[in-house]
């Protein structure tokens, strides 16, 4: 999985995050010899190439626009999408409370829009692995084209196009990631498919679903059940006089539920 230098000067097929001063953002794409108009600026693309991140690239009499490269987070709020994605907030999450470390063998199902598939690429490094179970054809070759667009061919990503719930092929796994309507019907084959002190983690927006998880997962007496949890996100408006929480916040999107595999 490329990453690509922040210092490295833009060039045509690059991706922008044009951010204006009322923190309006938008996503392009650089084309040589491309102009694009953007409330009261003009965008012009061959002016950008051979720019440098942070560029101020318009300005006009109430407003500047300047031309970054897009964070992953940035990116997974802008894609586009078949299935919901994992949003940011949840990703980073998965990323620290399931340990996805460089050299990591995951698997993951299932794919969707392919959202938390390159959180977890970018985690396991090039000397890692994803494999990734996706049973909607269209979800697999959407999420493929997001992946790739953001980073490239990923030659340690394998997209499946099999349904999960007929079993996992894999075995010694550090790792099994789940976001699917019915995780505890997984859980079988994740005991089967992890490594001893191996994470199973599932996310779910439903705390029943939590509840038949666990349930799941202590019915096989493989699993020590560690915790459930929800992230909620809370921003502040930070300006002059004014410091009180924003009035709208990223709230609820979901539970995880984690576990480690015990060996007995």
């Amino acid at each position: 999985m490329e990453h690509k230098p922040v210092s490295k000067p833009f060039q045509p097929g690059d991706m922008l995050l044009l951010v204006d001063s009322k923190g309006r953002n938008y996503l392009r794409t650089l084309q040589a010899g491309k102009i694009d108009n953007l409330r009261e600026h003009r965008l012009e693309h061959d002016k950008i190439i051979g720019q440098l991140d942070g560029i101020v690239v318009s300005r006009s009499a109430r407003d500047y626009l300047a031309a970054f490269r897009p964070t992953l987070a940035d990116y997974l709020l802008k894609m586009h999408r078949g299935a919901q994605i994992l949003y940011p907030k949840d990703a980073a999450i998965v990323l620290m409370w399931a340990d996805i470390f460089p050299g990591a063998r995951v698997v993951e199902a299932g794919t969707g829009s392919g959202a938390l598939t390159l959180a977890l690429l970018r985690a396991v490094g090039e000397k890692g692995e994803i494999i990734s179970y996706e049973a909607r054809a269209d979800f697999a070759k959407l999420a493929l084209k997001n992946i790739e667009r953001f980073s490239g061919p990923c030659p340690n990503l394998t997209i499946k196009e099999q349904d999960v719930y007929q079993g996992v092929e894999e075995r010694e796994i550090d790792r099994i990631i789940l976001d699917l309507p019915q995780p505890w019907l997984v859980v079988a084959y994740a005991a089967d498919c992890l490594k001893d002190g191996g994470i199973f983690l599932s996310f779910s927006p439903q705390v029943s679903q939590c509840q038949l998880t666990v349930q799941a997962l202590a019915d096989t007496e493989k699993f020590l059940i560690k915790e459930t949890l929800e992230v909620l996100v809370r921003p502040w408006v930070i300006s002059g006089r004014v410091n009180r929480p924003a009035h709208r916040m990223v709230a609820h999107t979901g539970f995880m539920t984690l576990a480690r595999k015990i060996s007995i």
